[in-house]
């Protein structure tokens, strides 16, 4: 009887759970269109109060203690540092209004958290480790809190620079075979962008969209050198412009610069593998040495210290 009645019962709620789930979400519905009547017409907003509630308890929390703590910031950073700061998102390929203000407000946390850490660690004594290790971890959390954001600014900043100057070369080579087809530089370039997706795109997409809206080709160059600030890309960007300024044809200069950014590729992979050795060096010395000698001397020193002392 009991697996008769098993089956009709899992059925049953089955029903009744999407019986259930359609009326909620028809009532979620329902709600979602009443607010968006209410943000937009005010309809049966009977109250300030009831004004505030629509909008989302994130932005009623998050934004007052965001701008408290931005402005906090602002007070204690100097200027050239917010402006240094602002430049490396733009390296970083971030520059929406609110980046620097979200970095200054991390900051003020990481600066207040330094003296909690101390208090915790020096005074309270709540790590479980005494002596200079205590010693050791306390200071480095508090520079992981002093130092801990612009590292990661400057991490980021260096992984897209990489990626820009990586991608420079196959993008050229692209562009070359485009003009030489037949196409101009805009268009060469628009066609590059679709075929190439990336960090480099989106820049020479930024820069074709500002040509588009009416800036001179040179000034449309000039601010993506700005915006990025790599070596290559600035070669790049004079070849182009002393290219239109002399007359010279862009499919040829566009073939020695792509000559040029492949070597230099080339270059720094056969530096970064002659480095390896160096790099290794270390890690060597402190971790590998370490236990190969206690393997290859171990018995040894052992067999010793028992020779003389059954002697």
């Amino acid at each position: 009887m009991g697996p008769q009645l098993l089956i009709p019962g899992i059925l049953l709620a089955g029903a009744l759970g999407v019986i259930v789930y359609t009326i909620l979400a028809q009532a979620d519905e329902r709600s979602i269109v009443r607010d968006s009547l209410r943000q937009l017409e005010g309809y049966e907003v009977e109250s300030v109060r009831d004004q505030e509630l629509l909008v989302p308890l994130k932005e009623r929390v998050a934004a007052p203690v965001l701008q408290g703590l931005t402005s906090l910031g602002r007070r204690f950073t100097p200027v050239g540092y917010v402006d240094n700061i602002r430049q490396k998102f733009v390296y970083a390929g971030n520059s929406t209004p609110d980046a620097v203000d979200r970095f200054l407000a991390l900051r003020v946390v990481t600066v207040v958290l330094i003296p909690v850490v101390f208090v915790l660690v020096f005074v309270l004594g709540l790590l479980p480790v005494d002596g200079t290790m205590r010693l050791a971890v306390g200071v480095l959390l508090m520079l992981v809190l002093l130092l801990g954001p612009d590292a990661i600014l400057n991490r980021k900043v260096g992984e897209r620079q990489h990626q820009l100057r990586i991608s420079l070369p196959d993008v050229l080579d692209l562009l070359v075979i485009s003009v030489e087809a037949g196409l101009g530089f805009e268009q060469a370039l628009d066609r590059t962008i679709n075929a190439v997706p990336g960090p480099l795109s989106d820049e020479f997409g930024r820069m074709l969209g500002e040509v588009r809206a009416g800036a001179t080709r040179a000034d449309a160059m000039r601010a993506l050198d700005e915006r990025t600030n790599v070596p290559e890309i600035r070669s790049f960007v004079l070849a182009i412009l002393q290219a239109d300024t002399f007359g010279v044809s862009i499919g040829r200069v566009l073939r020695a610069q792509a000559d040029e950014m492949r070597i230099k590729r080339r270059q720094q992979a056969q530096e970064k593998a002659q480095k390896a050795p160096v790099k290794m060096l270390i890690p060597m010395v402190f971790c590998i040495f370490p236990a190969l000698f206690v393997i290859v001397l171990g018995p040894a020193v052992i067999n010793i210290s028992e020779a003389f002392g059954g002697g």
